[in-house]
Formats: structure tokens, C-alpha cells, sequence
């Protein structure tokens, strides 16, 4: 019953954003997306989540100065910056190397930096999570990522490039939206969206059960924390917060 208006539903989404598809069967869609849409849309919605995450993100970053090394220096590297909108949750004197798969949101990140002067930045690695092999292993003391898990083709493999460039001891930190609870309306309208939505927002996935991978990642400690942030109009609202110790 619910599976055939899951696919009725699909079906009618795919109409609806027809020229995306033939776009992107032209293979002109994606180049689009990663250099023009995506960085602008992204813009959009980092606005609206933000605000709401704002208070959430305070209170997860509050403990960073807990993993500074011996040294006393604090060496963070975030996976998925995007525009950095996590800068200004960092504490002062941070070295914070940044990474992303698309290289285009060099103004909004360089506007963030210009903003966040607390930080010493060292470099930026057009990157995939799941290969970080500029970064030697071992070398960083937190890893940040939010928003991102949910568009990596493998989690598993980001999670254990995650785990290699962590110094023994060092964390990761995440806050990421989930699938919403089986027997939701808000479930049903993510499986009616899920192609369509990971076609126009570049590889997003809306059905992902993070807190699942996390488990498995075998952190020494995990603290996971599910809680709800909607985004009007979009089918998002379950997420996860917190952290976990190599």
C-alpha cells in the first residue's frame, strides 16, 4: 500500500523536474549544480539552519579546548566546509585545515574567514571524505563535520579516514540530519523525495540512519544526541549531534 504510493508519488516528481533528468542525461546538470546552483542554494539554507542549529552548535563545540594536544596547540581539520559557517563556533588560535569536494565556495568561505581572524588557517584540500590522503595520519586533533555525511558516497570509509588522521585520543565531531522514525508521515515524504532530492542537491541522501555507522565506527567513547531541527518546506527534520574519542 504505502510502497505503491511511494512510487506514484516518485513518479510524479520526476515529471515535475523532468528537465534536471534530461539535463543531467546530457551531463550537462552536474557540472551546473557543483559550480552555480549547489553553492547558492547551499548559501540559502546554511542561512535558515544556522539560526536554528546555532544554539545546538554552541553547546557541542564547547568542549574543543578538551583535545588540544599536549602541545597546547588545537589542530582541527573539517571535512565538507562548504562556506565555513562553523568558524566562529572555534576557539581562539585554532589551526584549522579545511577540506570539500567542490572547490566552489570560495567567496562565502573567504568572506567566513575575513569574518572568523581568531583562527590561523592552513590550508584548503579539495577532497573527498572518503580520501584524505593529503592529511598524514595521526596528525589532527578533531575532525569536524556537519552536513556532510549525508552526501559521501560511502560512510564507512569517511568514518575510517576520519579515524586514520585522528591522533590517538583526538575526536570527531558531527551534527547531521537522519532519517525521520519508519512509521512518520515525514519518513513517507523522504522515500517519495529521495531521487529527485539527490539528483538536485548533489548527492544528498535523505534516508541515512548516521547514528547506525556511528556505532560501528568503534569509537572508544560516543555521544550521540538525536534531536529535531525542521527545515520549511524540505522533508528534514530528524538529525544527530555530538562526538566521538578515537
Amino acid at each position: 500500500e504505502a510502497g505503491a504510493s511511494v512510487l506514484l508519488l516518485r513518479t510524479c516528481l520526476v515529471l515535475l523536474a523532468f528537465p534536471i533528468y534530461l539535463l543531467s542525461f546530457l551531463g550537462v546538470w552536474e557540472p551546473f549544480c557543483r559550480k552555480v546552483f549547489f553553492p547558492f542554494i547551499l548559501d540559502k539554507i546554511a542561512l535558515i539552519h544556522d539560526k536554528k542549529s546555532k544554539k545546538h552548535k554552541l553547546e557541542l563545540f564547547r568542549n574543543l579546548p578538551d583535545f588540544r594536544s599536549p602541545s597546547g596547540e588545537l589542530r582541527l581539520l573539517e571535512i565538507g566546509t562548504g562556506s565555513g559557517s562553523n568558524f566562529q563556533f572555534y576557539p581562539s588560535g585554532c589551526k584549522v585545515t579545511c577540506t570539500d569536494i567542490n572547490p566552489n565556495f570560495q567567496e562565502s568561505l573567504t568572506k567566513n574567514m575575513k569574518k572568523n581572524q581568531h583562527l590561523h588557517y592552513e590550508r584548503f584540500l579539495v577532497a573527498a571524505g572518503e580520501d584524505l590522503r593529503q592529511v598524514p595520519s595521526g596528525s589532527v586533533d578533531v575532525v569536524v563535520g556537519t552536513l556532510v555525511l549525508c552526501s559521501v558516497q560511502s560512510v564507512s570509509s569517511t568514518l575510517r579516514e576520519v579515524q586514520r588522521v585522528l591522533r590517538p585520543g583526538g575526536a570527531f565531531y558531527f551534527l547531521e540530519h537522519v532519517a525521520a522514525e519508519h512509521s512518520s508521515w515525514k519518513y513517507f515524504w523522504q522515500q517519495v523525495c529521495f531521487p529527485t532530492w539527490k539528483l538536485i542537491f548533489a548527492g544528498c541522501c535523505l534516508t541515512r540512519e548516521l547514528w547506525k555507522n556511528l556505532e560501528e565506527a568503534k569509537f572508544s567513547e560516543l555521544k550521540v544526541q538525536h534531536i529535531s531541527l525542521a527545515l520549511p518546506w524540505t522533508p528534514i527534520e530528524s538529525h544527530i549531534v555530538g562526538y566521538g574519542v578515537k
